[in-house]
């Protein structure tokens, strides 16, 4: 399996350093595999489709940073795009899936029926479901899971890749951990935490960085349940110091940039 890493959308809020969408483009035997979509096609002509968010985020609207653009850039064509695992259902995850209208949608059982089968009222106010207008193959993944590694419970989603979950900024939040063949295993922890000080003192590089006061602002107004997201930051913590195992968040560009070098 050959992995990259991508910003599939960028948003830009006042007083706030830039916000990224981290994706994964995962080239496997068996076809291309994304962790999560960032921002689409779709959204870029049709803001309304992010709902009032985008006036708070102020999203950059560009094309070649959706992942069918960088898709497309690399030579495969949106039919190469075989899966495509979410680690939740927040438009800035969900907004490219209609670009891949061929992929199989891999969810928690937990997130789809809090965002779609049976949504409350915090749901139907937090959840744009206009990617989902295409009706795309949807995989739903229940439990909790088995015995996995590190003392946790996972869920296989697909051969090396597994579902570890992690409730608490969304009701069904799972974590994705990505077996690598450069780096032994990637663990994209989506919005299980925000800002990468809430688990580590060091970028993966080993540069030290200081405390994200703004991400982690996000991070708690975002959440449904706050105490389950420091119990997920002490989980990530105790991944990250396993020899091999590299953790990354969806949003913190700091990184994005050191993963890809710059």
């Amino acid at each position: 399996m050959r992995v990259h890493h991508l910003n599939c959308g960028s948003f830009h809020p006042r007083g706030m350093p830039e916000v990224v969408c981290h994706v994964l483009l995962c080239e496997t035997a068996d076809g291309v595999v994304l962790v999560d979509s960032g921002l689409g096609r779709h959204d870029i002509a049709d803001p309304k489709r992010m709902g009032p968010a985008r006036f708070v985020m102020r999203p950059n609207r560009d094309d070649a940073r959706t992942a069918i653009g960088q898709i497309e850039a690399r030579g495969f064509a949106a039919s190469d795009v075989q899966h495509i695992v979410l680690t939740h259902m927040d438009f800035d995850h969900i907004g490219g899936l209609a670009d891949f209208p061929e992929a199989t949608v891999h969810t928690t059982a937990d997130e789809y029926d809090w965002a779609v089968v049976n949504p409350d009222f915090t749901a139907r106010r937090r959840y744009s479901l206009k990617p989902l207008s295409h009706g795309p193959r949807i995989q739903t993944h229940a439990g909790p899971g088995e015995q996995w590694r590190y003392g946790l419970r996972g869920i296989e989603v697909l051969p090396g890749i597994t579902y570890l979950p992690m409730p608490g900024h969304t009701k069904g939040h799972a974590a994705v951990a990505v077996e690598s063949p450069d780096r032994d295993l990637l663990v994209h922890a989506g919005d299980a935490a925000f800002d990468v000080t809430s688990y580590s003192p060091t970028l993966p590089s080993g540069t030290s960085v200081s405390k994200s006061r703004s991400l982690r602002a996000i991070e708690t107004f975002a959440a449904v349940d706050r105490k389950q997201v420091i119990a997920n930051h002490t989980t990530l913590r105790r991944l990250n110091e396993e020899a091999g195992v590299t953790v990354f968040t969806a949003h913190d560009k700091r990184i994005l940039d050191d993963l890809l070098g710059s």
